[in-house]
């Protein structure tokens, strides 16, 4: 159980490593002149490899967590636990609405402007700090 326990806690954190630098590629590509066509091409590119990658980490770890919770029943009934699926839910949303927001880079657009990504990117530490806390502390 120590072993699905360790790898889980490392795809969760290469995880969540994608999730915190995928909006600052969001930041960049929202400053790119309108000049600079290579630019934005070279940092979409990274997006879009950043965002598959991240998926695939995000996909291991729900997998070895599930593992964990049904296999070992660890945190089963515990509200914690409940506390923290909401959060991780709330994460994979976060992760999909930046898939959302890259797809409307890909096609042209500049959704929102910098300082607004710059306030986004602060979600992904939000999450990843609440979650920590609670399987760390067990508050309630």
């Amino acid at each position: 159980m120590l072993w699905v326990k360790a790898f889980h806690i490392v795809f969760v954190a290469s995880g969540f490593a994608g999730l915190f630098y995928l909006p600052r590629i969001f930041v960049n590509l929202a400053l790119v002149p309108p000049d600079s066509p290579a630019e934005r091409a070279r940092l979409l590119l990274m997006a879009r490899k950043l965002n598959r990658f991240t998926h695939g980490l995000l996909g291991i770890a729900v997998l070895l967590g599930v593992w964990l919770w049904l296999g070992w029943g660890i945190g089963r009934g515990a509200g914690w636990m409940h506390a923290k699926l909401a959060l991780v839910v709330a994460a994979f949303g976060y992760h999909l609405w930046c898939g959302r927001l890259l797809r409307a880079f890909e096609q042209g657009a500049t959704p929102h402007s910098h300082r607004w990504f710059r306030l986004f990117n602060e979600t992904s530490v939000l999450l990843f700090t609440a979650i920590v806390v609670l399987v760390v502390v067990k508050p309630f």
